[in-house]
């Protein structure tokens, strides 16, 4: 028998979630595709690169497998219906849409993208052992954690983002190193001039991460080469943040929904609408600037609400 779903949602962490509440509760039968990894992981995608969570309504502190765990608890308890598996591709050049997962094709009237976007990171040996032990790429999740505080901290980056989690960090840091692999950095004047401005802020120039060293239990520094003379130390510290930036998780959309010049979904200015009638997108696929799990969720709660609207204006 030919099934066509009301929604496919194709995502993961707490944009998916709020989406998948909300269009369950318009009973519209949602169908979740979360990535083909442990649901613990999958389901946080972003919030993976943090540890506890502290700025999200509700809860004075929990951990992100906890929130990610009572947030897809509520999904299914609503009537969503979830299959842990990677999409492969997705077909939108007729409808219904097809979603295809695997030797499998689904059909839908509309699909809801949360795929998310994944900070970059530089690959350092010793990257995997001491990430959340030290690592994170996100000082405006993790700077503030009491692990961190009063700990000398270094920021890898260049531009307006390493700046950014450079001076937002100076909140809680002793002292604040960046290291840019050019004799310049590449952000705005005005946000150069802040860093320039702040005392706590050091910057090495011309300077690239090399190894990033600990006890085993938490990081304790990095090896640093200077790009010019080769020179290699050791710098203590109680942290590394990487400001270099996050690749939105677009790639398998294949050109079909337009995209800005760094792969992020474009919207419809205060909507989740893009320019393809009946796909949705919202979250970190389609926000570059604030990346945050609560305006994630809204954002997802707007993205199930338009899909409600498109299908009943269908009928």
């Amino acid at each position: 028998m030919r099934v066509i779903e009301d929604v496919i949602i194709i995502g993961s962490g707490p944009a998916w979630h709020t989406a998948a509440i909300y269009a369950a509760r318009a009973n519209l039968n949602p169908l979740m595709f979360e990535w083909f990894l442990a649901w613990w992981v999958a389901a946080g995608w972003q919030l993976t690169t943090t540890t506890e969570v502290e700025n999200f309504p509700w809860f004075v502190s929990i951990g992100w497998p906890e929130l990610m765990m009572k947030m897809r608890e509520q999904s299914i308890h609503a009537g969503t219906k979830i299959e842990t598996r990677t999409v492969d591709k997705v077909d939108l050049q007729s409808t219904p849409f097809k979603v295809i997962v695997g030797d499998v094709v689904h059909e839908t009237n509309t699909i809801i993208l949360a795929t998310g976007a994944t900070a970059k990171r530089l690959g350092l040996p010793g990257e995997e052992i001491y990430r959340q032990r030290g690592i994170s790429a996100c000082a405006v999740c993790d700077g503030w954690l009491p692990f961190f505080r009063n700990k000398h901290l270094i920021v890898i980056g260049w531009g307006d983002t390493a700046c950014e989690e450079a001076s937002f960090l100076t909140k809680f840091a002793s002292k604040v190193t960046m290291l840019v692999r050019k004799d310049a950095l590449r952000a705005s004047k005005a946000m150069q001039q802040r860093v320039f401005d702040n005392q706590k802020i050091e910057i090495l120039r011309n300077t690239e991460g090399e190894e990033i060293i600990g006890d085993e239990k938490m990081m304790t520094g990095i090896v640093i080469k200077n790009n010019q003379t080769n020179e290699e130390m050791t710098l203590e510290a109680g942290g590394l943040f990487y400001g270099i930036g996050h690749t939105p998780n677009t790639g398998f959309l294949d050109g079909q929904i337009e995209l800005d010049e760094t792969g992020y979904v474009i919207t419809k200015p205060g909507t989740t609408v893009t320019n393809v009638a009946g796909f949705f997108a919202a979250g970190d696929v389609q926000d570059k600037k604030y990346r945050q799990a609560v305006t994630s969720a809204g954002t997802w709660c707007m993205a199930a609400m338009d899909a409600e609207h498109y299908i009943v204006s269908k009928h």
